[in-house]
């Protein structure tokens, strides 16, 4: 059985430390050290769009991933040679499900919806309708109007809610119906030769939520809210693993808890990360 190991991890609030709880000081640099290793493929799959990814990597001292899905997964790059390269088959794949329409042509559509505002331009792209919203708004009700409203004009969306805790901001995009986080890590999976027990997803919050109960293993880091806890955990799955801290002294939260993820389900791991935990120690 193949070792190779394709480790995608959601950046803000999973990897990042940017949310409210503590994290452990050890955890990111061990995490560099397991970017290290030849057996690891390493992907970023964030909502950030490139600018923003190159930003975290550089602020939060982070390892140039082999991928970044950016956008929510609308867009995929590939790392080669120091440059990030557009992966083209996947904007075509896309492209079909809204039948020739941009984002902008289908902000056309909402413009009565008062509860709803336009996130910044540097936040749109083609392929991504993104709106700020009130965190305590009746979101599926929302979600539902919206969706009649693109299935009359032949689009098949996507709707992805999330809260930004930090903010208590209410988060919503609209993306083509294939182009979520889920569709973007299987078709790394597909292209890069992966099979399920290949890979691990980390992430901790509800855009995260199709991929985290996908049957794909998972893990849910300790620092994610409780309300995207409980909705993980209703759908019973033995590859959803949920972080609790404990693992080389380790709290569980960011990138603790992914490494704590990776531990649970590969082995040959947890031993080689436990000897260079004690080898940082010396």
């Amino acid at each position: 059985m193949s070792s190779r190991i394709l480790l995608c991890s959601d950046l803000d609030r999973t990897l990042l430390p940017n949310g409210l709880q503590p994290e452990s000081p050890q955890a990111r640099p061990l995490l560099r050290r397991l970017a290290e290793h030849p057996d690891v493929t390493l992907a970023y799959v964030s909502g950030r769009h490139l600018g923003l990814i190159e930003q975290a990597i550089t602020e939060y001292a982070l390892p140039v991933p082999d991928f970044a899905v950016g956008d929510v997964g609308t867009s995929i790059y590939r790392s080669q040679e120091g440059d990030w390269r557009l992966w083209g088959q996947w904007s075509q794949h896309i492209a079909t499900d809204w039948a020739g329409y941009k984002a902008e042509d289908l902000a056309h559509l909402f413009t009565d919806i008062e509860s709803i505002a336009l996130q910044e331009p540097e936040k749109q792209n083609r392929y991504k309708l993104s709106y700020y919203a009130s965190a305590t708004l009746d979101h599926a009700a929302l979600l539902a109007n919206m969706q009649v409203r693109l299935q009359a004009q032949s689009v098949r969306a996507s709707l992805v809610w999330s809260v930004d805790e930090t903010s208590a901001t209410g988060l919503l995009d609209v993306l083509p119906a294939s182009a979520t986080k889920l569709g973007a890590v299987r078709f790394l999976m597909a292209e890069s030769g992966f099979a399920e027990h290949q890979v691990l997803f980390a992430g901790d919050s509800g855009n995260d939520l199709p991929v985290l109960i996908s049957g794909l293993p998972a893990v849910l880091v300790a620092n994610a809210t409780v309300e995207v806890r409980e909705e993980a955990l209703q759908h019973v799955s033995a590859n959803l693993y949920c972080a609790q801290g404990g693992f080389l002294g380790m709290n569980g939260n960011y990138a603790a808890g992914i490494l704590e993820g990776l531990a649970h389900f590969h082995p040959h791991l947890r031993v080689w990360l436990s000897s260079v935990a004690k080898e940082t120690k010396r």
